[in-house]
């Protein structure tokens, strides 16, 4: 996780405790190339899933939680350029406990038609959307966006976007979207802003904002 200028969170349709932190630290490299990503930052309490203090974790634990819990969606795709769209989203149902079907999973980003082409065939706006279908493909309780829209233009971003909220409101998912984009925290439930690895203001939205109603 990075250290950006502005965090936006969409809790989940449940009230249900997610997520509880506290005093969470993250350091990058060692000795002089060393980075504070993370300098204390507290939401709620201790970096707890339901209760369960991830902190403690073993690591065959935590790559469980990973598998089972958490969908991933990167900044750079992340796809594999030999695989098509529903292949690559495949590669999740395969291992997932009660997965979605792959095609179900581009339907719900409106990738139906694209479902069969390679990475090399798709634009970056539908790249990224093969990538969120594949995060989501899991039934994942929490979906975690780094830059989401870092690598492309504003019209497939709010492309992309628009898939995001999407999900969060049909599939109740909490979504945690990290950007340096501050227009974006406009479409947040919660938002919280890092500076220098330390959370320097947050705030709720009492009426979230559609993608379409940003000023980019």
């Amino acid at each position: 996780m990075k250290s950006p200028d502005s965090t936006s969170a969409h809790r989940s349709a449940s009230d249900e405790e997610v997520f509880r932190v506290r005093n969470l630290g993250k350091t990058y490299g060692t000795g002089h190339a060393a980075v504070r990503a993370l300098a204390g930052v507290d939401l709620e309490g201790e970096l707890r899933y339901r209760g369960w203090d991830l902190g403690r974790a073993q690591e065959a634990a935590l790559t469980r939680y990973r598998r089972d819990a958490v969908g991933f969606v990167f900044q750079f795709y992340n796809l594999l350029p030999s695989l098509t769209a529903r292949e690559n989203v495949a590669l999740i149902t395969e291992i997932a406990r009660n997965p979605m079907s792959p095609g179900d999973a581009l339907d719900m980003v409106g990738l139906t038609p694209r479902a069969d082409h390679f990475p090399s065939q798709l634009s970056g706006g539908e790249q990224q959307r093969v990538a969120i279908a594949r995060a989501i493909a899991k039934r994942p309780e929490v979906l975690l966006c780094d830059e989401p829209t870092g690598a492309l233009d504003v019209k497939t971003g709010i492309t992309v976007l628009e898939a995001v909220q999407r999900i969060n409101r049909e599939l109740g998912t909490l979504t945690v979207v990290i950007t340096h984009n501050a227009v974006l925290a406009e479409m947040a439930d919660r938002v919280f802003t890092l500076s220098d690895g330390r959370i320097q203001n947050s705030h709720t939205n009492a009426q979230p904002r559609s993608v379409t109603e940003l000023a980019w």
